[in-house]
């Protein structure tokens, strides 16, 4: 794993170089003291993992070093290094396209795990930052910030479009080569996340989002 450290303290830097070269499969290839050499430094050298700080007063800060870097290099792993246990933090460190955030409180042996999930291709966050996630992820959908078609699977919205389209379950089952069993289970999941009863709500709920072609 190729690792490139962000972080404006050298310290800091210097203490993780040593713990990371020192793990099986691990090296420090690079090393940045703000985001703007960071970015420079990401596209030189290649990395798999960007461990970045958040909060560098000096030059570009780690969120947004972070959002550039995703659309120059998607491929590259950034897991957000931070002492900032907050909610806030940890939703806009996810929406800048991390794939992961620890807190540098924690043992040297969660940041070790946090860099072998993140280099697997896995999201990491601790169970504490993952249930405050869910929670406000939940509060957001029940008063409506967020709209609930976000927690379909790509075949629960082929079921849904087909659906509305007033195709039968039989017929959905062979276009979609399922069983009639399956079609009416991703027919159930779809109508409790959506939290509808009916056929004509699923309806009515795909001509608003356009889902036929045309929208009302």
């Amino acid at each position: 794993m190729r690792i490139l450290l962000v972080d404006d303290h050298a310290v800091v830097r210097r203490g993780l170089t040593m713990l990371l070269n020192a793990q099986p499969g691990m090296e420090v290839v690079g090393e940045a003291s703000e985001g703007n050499e960071g970015i420079q430094k990401a596209q030189e050298l290649k990395p798999d993992i960007i461990i970045m700080d958040l909060s560098m007063p000096h030059g570009k800060d780690g969120l947004s070093a972070t959002t550039e870097l995703k659309k120059l290099l998607p491929d590259v792993a950034i897991l957000i290094l931070t002492m900032h246990d907050d909610e806030e933090y940890l939703f806009r460190a996810i929406q800048s396209g991390a794939s992961g955030c620890i807190l540098k409180s924690e043992p040297h042996e969660e940041l070790i795990m946090a860099i072998q999930s993140v280099y697997k291709g896995n999201a990491y966050l601790n169970p504490a930052a993952t249930k405050r996630l869910m929670e406000e992820y939940l509060v957001n959908v029940n008063r409506g910030t967020i709209d609930s078609y976000s927690l379909l699977s790509d075949r629960e919205k082929e079921v849904l479009t087909l659906i509305a389209k007033g195709y039968s379950n039989k017929e959905i089952a062979n276009q979609l080569v399922l069983s009639v069993k399956t079609v009416e289970t991703h027919k159930g999941h779809v109508m409790e996340k959506l939290k509808m009863k009916t056929r004509p709500e699923l309806v009515a709920y795909a001509l608003k989002k356009g889902l036929l072609g045309y929208g009302v």
